[in-house]
């Protein structure tokens, strides 16, 4: 009998319990990804992940690391004090678009700003979902949700909040790609941004970000296979694809030096 070959098995990363969410949702292809990076990087006994509230919170029943419940929005906070106090560790949030654009911009900007390392992991499906379908700071205009049954009326509401094109702009900000999970090919682009991500941070490079442009079936009211033609159709034109800022690709060795040849014309920032 030949000899049988593991061609495919659960990460050591990611526990055994049975997944809650609903079919067609991204948590859990991105979940498995993340555990897969910690086990290649071998860093699960060094690992800690903070959760926040939101679909998310559920994060902390399928890492088998050590896991910490946040308060609303205050996932970076969290993360900061986490690597702050141990700085060999991997320390990463893993939000959705309401938690981390709302409640927690605040928390999000300033720890970006200030070059925190560690990763954040940004599901971004343009809705709130645990909550109820309401409108978020993501929807897209005209995108009808609980709370804008007539569609997001940008004079009203205003206009979406595209998260990675803001903070590229941020001298602390290291790396930031933004990706999707709708198809074999975009699953391992995924997984690369998110390993980056994590050696980057591993590296003291700066703070690293990955936003997941994902779908949300349930409060969205489609089937999981129409809510990515949805996707497709409406979210990637608005949030596009791709990498928007990378420090090492630019030549420089973390955010510091990338910061110091920003400000090159400015004496103060320059002063021994």
């Amino acid at each position: 009998m030949a000899e049988e070959k593991v061609v495919f098995q659960r990460p050591g990363a990611l526990t055994d319990a049975v997944t809650n969410y609903c079919p067609g949702c991204g948590h859990g292809i991105v979940q498995r990804l993340v555990a897969e990076v910690i086990d290649e990087l071998g860093v699960e006994g060094t690992s800690v992940g903070v959760a926040p509230v939101g679909c998310a919170v559920m994060a902390y029943d399928f890492f088998s690391c050590d896991m910490i419940e946040a308060a609303h929005g205050r996932a970076p906070a969290v993360a900061t004090a986490v690597k702050r106090v141990h700085p060999e560790n991997l320390v990463f949030s893993y939000q959705g678009d309401g938690d981390l654009a709302s409640i927690g911009m605040a928390e999000t900007v300033h720890a970006a700003t200030r070059g925190e390392k560690i990763t954040v992991i940004f599901i971004n499906n343009a809705i709130y979902g645990m909550t109820g379908g309401q409108m978020a700071p993501t929807s897209l205009p005209n995108q009808i949700t609980q709370t804008s049954p007539y569609g997001r009326d940008v004079h009203a509401a205003g206009f979406p909040i595209r998260v990675s094109e803001m903070l590229r702009e941020l001298d602390g900000v290291a790396y930031i790609e933004r990706v999707t999970v709708d198809k074999p090919a975009n699953v391992r682009k995924a997984k690369k941004a998110i390993r980056k991500a994590f050696e980057y941070q591993l590296e003291g490079v700066g703070y690293t970000f990955v936003e997941v442009v994902s779908t949300c079936p349930t409060n969205w009211g489609m089937s999981p296979q129409k809510s990515f033609e949805w996707m497709r159709e409406n979210m990637l034109p608005y949030y596009p694809l791709g990498v928007y800022k990378d420090v090492k690709a630019e030549g420089f060795a973390d955010v510091y030096e990338a910061a110091a040849a920003r400000a090159a014309e400015c004496p103060i920032a320059n002063k021994e």
